[in-house]
């Protein structure tokens, strides 16, 4: 690797595999979180629309009913907290807006869901009837790192300087 090359690569990062696309790593490297926390977001956005919570198909007392039958209680409180991470919470982790608390949250949700819905199912999701616990266990770690690390460069929490 060239000496310019070697300079453009930023203490603690991986040098790159192709030193020519060293400038094209510089542009995308912060980009690449940003599109994360985008995609974590949206997806719980696009999960809210198409479940009917975010249309009004799905209320939130017919959705506690069912989270009773599973046993998970108290229904209402829990049913709401699902209403608005996965409609609130997704807006807020994709602007990157309080991203910590709102990826917090999301994350709580997912661990719910992971082992009290999905878990007894077992693990592969594809191959259990019913769904098992592996897409929802690696979206929520996925949304718990995002808690950890909070909404980085291109957010509004780094805007504000509100990175709580």
């Amino acid at each position: 690797m060239s000496e310019a090359n070697a300079r453009q690569v930023p203490p603690g990062e991986p040098r790159p595999i192709l030193p020519f696309l060293a400038p094209f790593y510089d542009v995308v490297r912060d980009l690449s979180y940003a599109l994360t926390r985008f995609t974590l977001g949206g997806l719980l956005l696009y999960h809210a629309l198409t479940s009917g919570k975010l249309t009004g198909a799905v209320t939130v007392t017919g959705f506690a009913a069912g989270l009773a039958k599973r046993g998970l209680e108290p229904a209402v409180p829990l049913a709401y907290f699902v209403f608005f991470t996965e409609t609130v919470g997704a807006v807020l982790l994709i602007v990157g807006l309080f991203t910590r608390f709102a990826a917090g949250a999301i994350a709580i949700e997912l661990a719910v869901i992971t082992f009290a819905v999905y878990w007894p199912n077992g693990f592969h999701f594809a191959q259990t009837p019913g769904g098992g616990a592996e897409l929802p266990f690696l979206w929520g770690l996925m949304v718990f790192f995002v808690a950890l690390r909070g909404g980085g460069p291109y957010s509004l929490d780094r805007k504000i300087g509100w990175e709580l």
